[in-house]
């Protein structure tokens, strides 16, 4: 029980930072946010291109995927060093998990499972304020996997296992 309630204080400090960096002004965090939102979307297309390529066969939908990523990682690049190990990979792949947890808790919540959506939402604020801990380096990639070893029942383990020696774009 202690240990939920440090890494529960542990979440709050990070947000209290984040919003704390916003008003401060040393960071145009609005213009940010929505960059992250279209890198977000930008994710989403790379796959359902993929998939409509797939299910239809047809190699164009491989070209359109080619060029939703050659705009995310131009729009990434606006705000990830590409030098900082992995975390560009690590950040992609947040920002990934953030729009599918906000996708699933819209569609839970439409179909009346407000209680889940819920805590689907809080997951997805969760990974995303980790992308911001990152983003603003109040936290290192070291640090995120710190806090995966030990999270439950929400953990970063599973997202963790899948972003250690990722892809190289």
């Amino acid at each position: 029980m202690k240990e939920e309630k440090d890494q529960k204080i542990n979440f709050e400090e990070m947000v209290k930072k984040i919003e704390a960096l916003k008003k401060s002004g040393g960071i145009d965090l609005s213009t940010e946010e929505d960059l992250a939102l279209a890198v977000m979307n930008l994710i989403s297309l790379e796959e359902h291109f993929y998939f409509t390529a797939a299910k239809t066969e047809q190699p164009s939908y491989y070209e359109l995927m080619n060029q939703a990523r050659e705009i995310r990682k131009e729009l990434m690049a606006r705000m990830i060093d590409r030098h900082e190990g992995e975390t560009w990979c690590v950040s992609k792949h947040l920002l990934a998990t953030t729009m599918r947890l906000i996708e699933v808790g819209s569609k839970l919540n439409s179909d009346g499972k407000k209680e889940e959506a819920q805590k689907i939402f809080a997951n997805g604020y969760k990974v995303f304020s980790l992308f911001w801990a990152l983003r603003l380096k109040l936290m290192s990639v070291d640090d995120l996997k710190k806090r995966a070893a030990n999270e439950k029942p929400w953990t970063l383990q599973g997202i963790m296992s899948k972003l250690v020696d990722c892809c190289d774009e």
